[in-house]
């Protein structure tokens, strides 16, 4: 039996939870400026596959890649991290 390669993981925030079995998931990352030498906030939104419905807004998750199950869906929740704080 072959093994799978090592799969891409990376952790953000649930920024919507009103698809089915589906969240959006926002990474934030600093980027060193190429001229200037100075680390830029970049952002990206990833729709994320979440089975069982789990994840609120506001949630911090570790989202891990997978094979594609949608047209735009590349990645699966791993593991909610924290629960968002309800107030």
């Amino acid at each position: 039996m072959k093994k799978r390669g090592l799969r891409k993981t990376q952790t953000g925030i649930v920024i919507s939870n009103k698809m089915d079995k589906t969240v959006v998931v926002q990474v934030d990352r600093l980027v060193k400026h190429p001229t200037y030498k100075k680390y830029v906030r970049r952002r990206s939104k990833y729709t994320v596959h979440d089975e069982n419905n789990a994840c609120q807004m506001g949630d911090r998750v570790l989202i891990r890649e997978t094979r594609p199950l949608s047209k735009t869906k590349r990645w699966q929740v791993s593991q909610i991290v924290e629960k968002a704080v309800i107030t």
